[in-house]
Parts: C-alpha cells; sequence; structure tokens
C-alpha cells in the first residue's frame, strides 16, 4: 500500500510547478519560495487539509543524540 495518495502527490507536483516558476508563496510571510524541502512541505500540508493521506509530520525539533551504550560497559 502506498504511504501518500495521488492527491498528495498531485499537490507537491503543483508546489513545485510553482517553485520553479517563482511564483510559490509561503503561508505566513508571503515571501517567494525558494527552497525544494519548504516546497515539498507547502504542498504535503496542502494535501492534509484537504485529507489526502500523507504519513504524520517529524518533529521539527533537532535530531536527538544517542544515549549512552548499556551492553558496552565493561566491569572488572
Amino acid at each position: 500500500m502506498a504511504k501518500y495518495s495521488k492527491k498528495a502527490q498531485d499537490k507537491v507536483e503543483r508546489a513545485m510547478h510553482e517553485k520553479k516558476h517563482g511564483t510559490l508563496k509561503s503561508g505566513r510571510s508571503g515571501k517567494k519560495v525558494t527552497s525544494r524541502k519548504q516546497a515539498i512541505a507547502i504542498g504535503l500540508s496542502e494535501a492534509r487539509k484537504e485529507g489526502a493521506r500523507v504519513p504524520k509530520k517529524r518533529s521539527s525539533g533537532g535530531r536527538r543524540k544517542p544515549g549512552p551504550n548499556k551492553g558496552s560497559h565493561k566491569s572488572s
């Protein structure tokens, strides 16, 4: 089963097309979008609002540092 629906694919394709032509604007500031990743995020966000099948958003926080390895500690 596909993770993304056809509607989501169409929305991302439209957003990428607008980005290439310089007409895609960001939601809040209204500035022109220049980043490929941002264009994809806008397309997926619009698809989500219309009820398309799209996986959940990733958290925007930084990458987590790996914790200490519990099995690698040597005891004498």
